[in-house]
């Protein structure tokens, strides 16, 4: 998880464990005036929102970069096998073979 440099909250638990001490420490002892609540009420928001929020991210940068080369290539090869299969009336695992991109370079390059 990621690592708040002020706090050194390593983990969600944590996060929502201090975050909820300090509304307890905020909130002071409970009244039973509906003034007086709202605006304790008025001053937690204001105590949270003055604080920096913290983001955890549930899957890492890293982790979203190789994903996206992996599904990148992923979908090439579908997209070629759909290509070459349906659209030219060939057969969809012979995208994987050297010999058909040697025969498609060969029509390009017109030897």
């Amino acid at each position: 998880m990621s690592v708040n440099h002020l706090k050194k909250v390593k983990t969600r638990e944590e996060y929502k464990k201090i975050k909820e001490d300090e509304q307890k420490k905020s909130v002071g002892a409970s009244t039973t005036q509906k003034t007086s609540k709202v605006k304790s009420a008025q001053e937690v928001r204001k105590a949270t929102s003055a604080t920096k929020r913290i983001r955890i991210r549930l899957i890492p940068i890293w982790l979203r970069i190789v994903l996206l080369v992996v599904l990148a290539g992923a979908f090439l090869v579908a997209g070629t096998a759909v290509g070459y299969g349906v659209l030219g009336d060939g057969n969809p695992g012979d995208v994987l073979k050297e010999s058909t991109w040697t025969h498609i370079l060969d029509l390009v390059e017109k030897k």
